[in-house]
């Protein structure tokens, strides 16, 4: 299937899309080209290939959840322009 600038002015206009008659004869030179990589796509065997609908029904693999990096509570707060117990002092924003 072959896509002329006149199929492309008529996709623009039912899409409401704003195109220059000097941009037609490029976005039909581009879905032209999109269409034939589809063809493409068409001509893979997929016999016997079960298709995969989601990633998420497999099992994902799992690491321990423990902290690696931490206890340096004071070379953050050394950071901070006021700090109080171990957590920074902001201006109070809610009245």
């Amino acid at each position: 299937m072959a896509i002329d600038a006149a199929t492309v002015r008529k996709v623009a206009h039912l899409a409401r899309i704003k195109t220059p008659d000097d941009r037609l004869e490029p976005l039909a030179a581009e879905l032209n080209g999109i269409l034939s990589w589809i063809e493409q796509l068409a001509e893979v065997d997929v016999d016997g290939v079960e298709p995969m609908t989601s990633n998420v029904a497999q099992a994902l693999r799992l690491r321990e959840d423990a902290v690696t990096d931490g206890d340096k509570v004071t070379d953050i707060m050394a950071n901070a322009p006021r700090s109080a117990d171990g957590f920074f002092v902001v201006p109070k924003v809610v009245e």
